[in-house]
């Protein structure tokens, strides 16, 4: 049944969750998830995806990331994979309902610093948005290894926040952001990250 999703209704919430199984693979030193062409195309967004769910029967909430080919993927943290007990290689089967509650996303340290000393408005501003508003932000200043350019990014946030803009213009919300795992706006291939 790998690539193959299926889809139910949860019975305590009454929404659809999706059920597939999947492999794992190792891009870089990270291990992540792509969900299958069926899967990813259930889901209401081609950008980033807000889910609960459950890998192997272990408990998690992340956001899914868009792939840049109109799919989506997820980093398998350490910790999850010990929880679950698998491993890069490993067939896996993912339970995931698309929730509303987005959880916070870790703030890059220089734009934490940039907000704490940023005017109050600004804070408040940051305070105010949706946490889906926080995590284009953070993608935004995120999408370079260019310590320059993330640095010009962070004053531009600062700087669109005093105008009273709520979210980054102008950045393809269904590119592969993460600058580790993607080329182009694309995930990589597994194995395509080899030198």
């Amino acid at each position: 049944m790998d690539g193959e999703a299926k889809s139910g209704m949860n019975e305590r919430t009454g929404e659809a969750t999706i059920r597939f199984d999947a492999m794992l693979s190792k891009i870089e030193t990270s291990t992540v998830l792509r969900l299958p062409e069926t899967a990813s195309s259930s889901l209401p967004s081609r950008g980033q995806v807000a889910v609960h769910g459950t890998i192997d029967g272990v408990e998690f909430q992340t956001v899914l990331e868009p792939d840049g080919n109109a799919g989506h993927w997820m980093r398998v943290a350490p910790t999850m994979q010990q929880e679950a007990g698998v491993s890069a290689g490993d067939s896996v089967t993912i339970h995931i309902l698309v929730t509303k509650d987005w959880p916070e996303p870790i703030v890059p340290e220089n734009l934490a610093t940039a907000l704490a000393s940023a005017p109050r408005k600004i804070q408040d501003l940051w305070n105010e948005i949706t946490p889906m508003a926080r995590w284009e932000w953070v993608r935004w200043v995120n999408a370079t290894k260019n310590a320059e350019t993330r640095r010009r990014r962070v004053d531009v946030s600062i700087s669109k926040m005093k105008r009273g803009k709520r979210r980054p213009c102008c950045f393809n919300l269904s590119a592969c952001t993460d600058p580790n795992l993607s080329r182009s706006g694309r995930l990589i291939e597994p194995g395509d990250d080899r030198p």
